[in-house]
């Protein structure tokens, strides 16, 4: 584990470098437990990995590795596409810190002019935790996805640690929202979502809708797909939100 770049290196060095304790690598070095992205980084530091090393780390420990520089805000040829082939599905495209990029007229039908907002409105967690009224909270789906997003932010933080605007989202958010900051510093890795959201239309009123959320790894992107059971209540007030 130490690698040829350490030679020598004694476990209470490495755990010591590392900020864990000797018994923690040991129980690693016998295949007991799952190091978390932050130890990953920390053990990487202390031994002097090459970047192939580190992803090759990350890998066996089956984390995605830290990147350079920014989230990446590029929509490829093959999002776009998606976009194009289901006109009649309501469905968004997202970067990892949860910003939309780009959508159909279909959800920007369903979510109202809200999709055709700037900076840190066209942000899903900024709205989600600044913008929601406290009733929505009594939702347990709705209190759900807001973990989900959580916890997909905190992964895309340590993936992107030298991203500046996404510490910053981070930060403010922690001081505007108590919601936020308790979900943050519980820690809960919670990112299966609960796949039914229900929405509030001005013109087609109140409905339910299902959701998946299909991570496109080319541009490490988010694509969320919005449906209703074809027959139902619901699926002729989704319908009626792209009549208006």
């Amino acid at each position: 584990m130490a690698g040829s770049r350490t030679p020598g290196m004694r476990r209470d060095e490495l755990a010591e470098a590392a900020g864990v304790s000797a018994e923690y690598i040991k129980r690693l070095e016998q295949g007991n437990g799952r190091p978390s992205a932050q130890v990953l980084n920390a053990l990487a530091r202390a031994l002097r990995l090459s970047h192939p090393e580190y992803e090759y780390l990350c890998l066996l420990a089956g984390h995605l590795p830290a990147r350079v520089g920014r989230v990446p805000h590029e929509v490829g040829p093959g999002p776009r596409h998606l976009l194009d082939r289901l006109g009649d599905v309501p469905i968004c495209v997202l970067d990892a810190a949860w910003t939309l990029l780009a959508w159909n007229a279909a959800c920007e039908a369903m979510c109202g002019v809200s999709m055709n907002a700037d900076g840190r409105r066209r942000n899903l967690a900024w709205r989600a935790f600044t913008e929601v009224a406290e009733h929505a909270w009594q939702s347990a789906a709705e209190r759900r996805f807001r973990q989900t997003i959580v916890a997909d932010l905190r992964a895309t933080v340590l993936r992107y640690p030298d991203d500046g605007w996404l510490a910053d989202l981070v930060a403010d958010l922690r001081a505007v929202s108590e919601p936020f900051a308790a979900m943050w510093e519980l820690r809960v890795d919670h990112r299966d979502p609960p796949h039914r959201l229900t929405t509030h239309h001005p013109v087609a009123g109140e409905f339910t809708v299902d959701y998946d959320i299909m991570t496109l790894h080319e541009g490490d992107l988010r694509a969320v797909v919005y449906t209703a059971e074809p027959g139902t209540t619901d699926a002729v007030r989704l319908a009626a939100t792209r009549l208006n």
